[in-house]
């Protein structure tokens, strides 16, 4: 059991890494800083939009935009952290 716990540990500490390197490229590519023209940063971008946003689309239909600003990873990030917190108390 306790490797179990341990397994869904790394891959949720992983999807946490994913997610936020998915606000990072959405940042750079909004301020032009890079160009989803070049054909690596559109694989990297796409990759991490398609493993984030199935998980992310439903937070933001509960969590509306403040002033233009999604929410939603910063909500998933905390929902990330209180599973893992939930986990190691409870389980381990």
């Amino acid at each position: 059991m306790t490797s179990l716990i341990l397994l869904v540990n790394i891959i949720l500490e992983i999807y946490t890494w994913l997610l936020i390197a998915w606000v990072v490229v959405s940042w750079l590519v909004a301020f032009d800083v890079i160009n989803t023209r070049n054909r690596f940063v559109y694989m990297v971008s796409d990759f991490l939009y398609r493993i984030t946003e199935p998980v992310l689309r439903p937070i933001r239909r509960l969590v509306p935009n403040i002033g233009g600003i999604d929410v939603s990873p910063v909500v998933l990030l905390l929902a990330i952290w209180l599973i893992r917190d939930l986990m190691f108390r409870y389980l381990l």
